[in-house]
């Protein structure tokens, strides 16, 4: 069995954050990644980085996008590849002579896959900015936090990665599944202020029904309800209850030794704080791997709250083999998993510019050019 992107080849011009992640999900898949670097950053010798989100490329190689050498070097990587992927503001690749237009021109089956925050138009499409301020923008950061208090960063998972990074994966996917159709490729604008919306999506649904209020932490799903948050236990852990259904609620209820006749309704906003203060008591009473024991193999939808640390030897995740080893760094494995096709183990990062000789090589470049091109500093 073969990966499902097996053959379809891709160059990453390398960024931070969403665009490698993209590039790595797109790896993980068996798509073939080359990775162009900056020059300054190809350090003969330099091991490679730990970074997670660098792993599984077919190569590095560290081009001076700023020579004429070096842009006709990325002409050719253009050229026979399937995909482009860049994560710079709007404006940048077309100024270094790798806009759209010109990478099309040389291979109109090409998907351009644009990584930026603020999208490729509008009155912030120039500025600068990371996750917290697309969350804010986009109405998401708002909603993130406890009642009376400042709106809380979720890390920057949101707009980075989901928003982000994994926008622009479904949109590559997309645009490849459309060349099946039409022969042609095309620029896939992902920014992750549209992202960070569109996860939102549900939210603004409820909103539209008068099921959520503006008031953080007031609501089912932002901590307001008791049945849908986290507890301290007694050895200052923390345990995550998410019995939203009146059946795991009541199993919930059981499981605690709490009486529901004792308690307001579930659904009753007045009485929230009441079962507040019942769960809270309940779960101070044992500690957090007593508390995990007990509800394990029950629907309460109560989980332990484990720190990154900690999950690679969680039992389930173990047994599913969630995390892996790559290059002595344990992270995440490639997902998700299919029935047809089966995703290889990925190597580890490769070193900035470590493969140069082998793919400008593939591209038909003799020896002396290679020479040429180091001498002139376009190739690192």
């Amino acid at each position: 069995m073969t990966p499902p992107l097996h053959g379809v080849r891709i160059v990453e011009i390398a960024s931070i954050g969403p665009g490698p992640f993209a590039a790595m999900v797109l790896a993980d898949l068996g798509a073939a990644v080359t990775r162009v670097e900056r020059p300054d950053e190809a350090v003969p010798g330099a091991a490679p980085p730990l970074d997670p989100l660098q792993r599984g490329r077919e190569g590095s190689i560290a081009i001076d996008l700023k020579s004429t050498v070096g842009v006709g070097v990325a002409h050719r990587l253009v050229g026979e590849a399937d995909v482009l992927v860049e994560g710079f503001r709007p404006g940048v690749m077309e100024r270094l002579g790798l806009g759209p237009d010109v990478c099309l021109e040389r291979n109109p089956r090409l998907v351009y896959g644009r990584m930026t925050g603020w999208g490729q138009e509008g009155p912030r499409a120039l500025t600068a900015g990371h996750d917290i301020d697309y969350l804010a923008v986009a109405g998401v950061l708002s909603t993130i936090g406890r009642a009376g208090e400042s709106p809380v960063p979720p890390l920057n998972l949101v707009a980075d990665f989901g928003g982000g990074g994994m926008l622009l994966v479904v949109g590559v996917l997309a645009a490849l599944a459309s060349r099946e159709r039409t022969g042609r490729g095309q620029v896939v604008d992902a920014a992750m202020v549209d992202g960070s919306a569109l996860l939102a999506s549900m939210l603004h649904g409820m909103r539209a029904q008068g099921l959520w209020l503006d008031e953080r932490g007031s609501n089912l799903l932002d901590g307001g309800a008791p049945f849908y948050d986290t507890y301290r236990t007694a050895d200052g852990g923390f345990m995550a209850v998410g019995a939203l259904e009146p059946k795991f609620y009541a199993t919930l209820l059981e499981r605690l030794g709490i009486d529901p006749a004792h308690l307001p309704q579930q659904y009753d906003r007045s009485g929230w704080p009441v079962i507040r203060d019942a769960l809270e008591e309940a779960f101070a009473a044992r500690t957090r791997t007593e508390w995990a024991e007990w509800f394990e193999g029950t629907d309460a939808c109560v989980a332990p709250v484990l720190e990154p640390g900690e999950a690679a030897a969680d039992p389930h995740l173990v047994q599913r083999s969630t995390f892996i080893d790559v290059g002595g760094v344990t992270q995440p494995a490639p997902a998700p998993r299919f029935s047809a096709d089966a995703l290889e183990h990925p190597h580890p990062s490769r070193p900035s510019g470590a493969d140069a000789e082998s793919i400008l090589e593939r591209l038909g470049y003799s020896p002396g050019e290679v020479a040429s091109m180091r001498g002139e500093g376009a190739v690192g």
